[in-house]
């Protein structure tokens, strides 16, 4: 009898710290979950992420976004993070995205420019 008392008040201990965890979960997911890119623009919620990112993992300036030094930048860091020389496909795949919205950015200047 004390042993099925203990396991009940066990799993009591258990189930109630599991919905505790589980609740505390979906509060940081209705926080933080999807509402990182709420209000931004629409090339930020297309590509999942920020001029500023992209621009910090190509090491350039967003105030000065020339297309070259975007270039030069992505080549060199695309080839230092080949996998078959040691690197990282994770980060080989950042730097590829991180041009990918830095060219997106030109494109979508260069249009709003044209309509003016």
């Amino acid at each position: 009898r004390v042993i099925a008392q203990l396991i009940l008040v066990g799993t009591q201990i258990v189930g109630k710290a599991f919905i505790d965890a589980f609740k505390q979960a979906s509060a940081n997911a209705g926080k933080n979950g999807g509402s990182a890119f709420r209000g931004a623009d629409a090339l930020t919620r297309q590509t999942g992420m920020t001029v500023e990112e992209a621009c910090q993992i190509l090491n350039i300036k967003k105030n000065n976004l020339d297309l070259d030094q975007v270039t030069k930048n992505y080549e060199h860091l695309f080839k230092v993070n080949d996998t078959s020389a040691g690197g990282s496909f994770y980060l080989q795949s950042k730097v590829v995205r991180a041009k990918e919205r830095i060219e997106l950015e030109l494109a979508d200047k260069d249009s709003s420019k044209d309509k003016s």
